[in-house]
């Protein structure tokens, strides 16, 4: 059994069929003067044949996935026609009489090589974007020598295996999307890994020993729900899983049927009926769509980030109302808050960061980046404001990201203020009540979280960011997963300050993050008093199963063991928050 980190739930039964196309292992042969025609040729037809590909598949995802994520194909398209590339692959081949094949992966290894000397993981993702345009155009090239050629594999198709997430692996040649794929490196932030979660391909990346563990057509049980995969399982784990897909499928079956699963039509209860309180956290429309279907009414946490992503200019006033505009009808009235935009350098946004900083994780990011800039502040919120005005029954509350004291929220109020009065000035439309509120994510809140209490109308928590911050492990390094894992100790005392505080101030808190699912970070939350949670509607039904597994007695002791340990291995000895953990006081 191999684990890694999950990108896209779900449950994929199949063979193994790698894909390890190796650039280092082209043949960077010499070919004759008279052949350096005929190899220019040869690379502007497989650049027309490529983009024909790219073509047909974005039609293909045309309706099934959000349309900014099919516009990551962009990016590639772009590539096909980047100058820097295609006169770089001309000048190898006339200049050095280099074969294309040899042209094309000696210029894709040297940018690779380039970019992977950077921190930043954007740019690591873009080495990916060029390399998987680089096999495309060389898969091209071999379709031509041999046209018969199929991708191997089951004709019911396939788990794919590679050493990275990439999308020109991700289809066969027929561009019909594979089962699952497991990963031995990857981000979770990449172009392929956005494509698999909204084409709902159960994918694991950071597999440990994946290449060593995996050969071609062994047969593979990906469980992207529980981060593991199994290899060549023995026939009662077969048909344990099996029988578990089918009760799957008979479940979407029967939720296409209805509007609303039956499992989202009940409370969020604990095993000793205390009622929690659930709302949703989206990024898009279509995950806002989504959480109207399950029953999420609010949306308590929408993540602005991605308008200002898909262009290299700032999005337009105008788009961003019309944006904001179609989330809150999808909320019909219910509240919706906004997270302000939350970009460090690594991203390289030109309008917010003109280089990339040497720590982006500690550098202008979140609130930082927007008062160094602005301009792109203003026109957020007043974006915010002017589409609360739209719909009259409007709720719309603004969360401010990467707060460390009340002087940058006090500044963000201050120029929400100049906003509303210049909207007023203008005689235009806007909503006139809308609550501000803080994010909890660094040490600094946490220390200052009764001041924040007593200013914000409103606190969330982000858990995966506090803990990231607060334990110093980056939560996107498969090697240090184990620290989201089980919730530390130390984790749960910050926690317990900042519940305190909102008690103490009579302020509703809500906390959001992937680990809060967990069974075992479920127990010390309940446990700590939280009841209200942001969930992504894709994690609903398993956020719903780690409620119902806790009864508050219980929660509440672990969580008095939790604040007496000082290691994470000593609660953990105990049970780390189970109900074993409670009986040991």
């Amino acid at each position: 059994m191999l684990r890694g980190t999950p990108v896209a739930p779900g449950l994929a039964i199949g063979p193994a069929f790698r894909k390890d196309y190796d650039l280092s292992r082209v043949n960077l042969s010499r070919i004759p003067l008279e052949r350096v025609e005929l190899e220019l040729n040869r690379f502007h037809a497989a650049l027309s044949a490529s983009k024909e590909q790219l073509h047909d598949l974005k039609e293909r995802l045309h309706g099934k996935v959000p349309v900014d994520h099919v516009r990551i194909l962009d990016t590639h398209v772009a590539y096909l026609k980047d100058s820097v590339f295609l006169s770089d692959v001309e000048n190898l081949i006339l200049n050095e009489q280099m074969s294309l094949e040899g042209a094309i992966a000696k210029v894709i290894l040297d940018f690779d090589r380039i970019f992977r000397l950077v921190s930043s993981e954007t740019l690591r993702d873009r080495a990916v974007d060029l390399r998987d345009v680089g096999i495309r155009v060389l898969r091209s090239l071999e379709r031509e020598e041999r046209p018969s050629t199929e991708d191997a594999g089951d004709p019911d198709g396939y788990i794919l295996v590679a050493r990275e997430l990439s999308i020109v692996d991700m289809f066969n040649l027929r561009n019909d999307q594979v089962l699952g794929i497991l990963t031995q490196e990857g981000s979770l932030t990449s172009h392929a890994a956005i494509l698999a979660r909204s084409m709902r391909i159960p994918t694991l990346t950071g597999v440990e020993g994946l290449l060593d563990e995996v050969e071609e057509g062994d047969l593979l049980i990906l469980d992207a729900a529980e981060g593991v995969a199994r290899v060549r399982p023995d026939e009662i784990v077969r048909a344990q899983y099996r029988e578990a897909r089918e009760a799957r499928e008979a479940r979407e079956r029967e939720r296409s049927a209805e509007e609303q699963p039956a499992w989202s039509q009940h409370p969020a209860r604990t095993a000793d009926g205390e009622e929690v309180f659930v709302a949703a956290t989206c990024g898009n429309l279509p995950e806002a769509e989504a959480a109207r279907a399950l029953g999420l009414l609010d949306i308590g946490l929408y993540r602005t980030e991605l308008l200002y992503l898909i262009d290299r200019d700032q999005p337009s006033l105008d788009s961003l109302i019309a944006h904001y505009d179609s989330v809150l009808e999808q909320a019909a009235g219910h509240k919706v808050t906004f997270r302000l935009l939350d970009l460090d350098s690594s991203l390289r946004v030109g309008y917010l960061h003109e280089s990339e900083e040497q720590n982006p994780g500690l550098g202008r990011l979140g609130v930082r980046a927007l008062l160094a800039h602005e301009q792109v502040l203003r026109r957020q919120l007043q974006a915010i404001l002017r589409a609360g005005a739209a719909l009259e029954s409007a709720r719309v509350r603004i969360a401010v990201p990467k707060v460390i004291d009340c002087g940058e929220f006090r500044r963000v109020k201050e120029i929400l203020f100049e906003e509303r009065f210049a909207l007023k000035k203008a005689q235009l439309a806007f909503n006139e009540h809308v609550e501000m509120g803080v994010i909890i994510e660094l040490p600094a809140a946490i220390i200052g979280a009764r001041d924040f209490a007593a200013e914000a109308d409103f606190l969330v928590i982000s858990l995966n960011s506090l803990q990231q911050y607060l334990l110093a492990a980056d939560r996107d390094e498969a090697g240090l997963a184990r620290y989201f894992e089980r919730i530390h100790p130390f984790v749960v005392r910050a926690l317990a300050d900042v519940a305190a505080a909102c008690t103490e101030h009579d302020k509703p808190v809500s906390i959001f993050g992937v680990t809060t699912a967990a069974p075992e970070t479920m127990t010390f939350l309940l446990g700590l008093g939280f009841r209200h949670f942001c969930v992504a509607p894709v994690a609903l039904e398993s956020f719903l199963s780690s409620v119902g597994e806790v009864d508050l007695p219980t929660a509440v002791r672990a969580v008095e063991l939790a604040r007496k340990v000082s290691s994470a291995a000593e609660l953990q000895q105990y049970g780390g928050g189970t109900k074993s953990a409670a009986t040991c006081l």
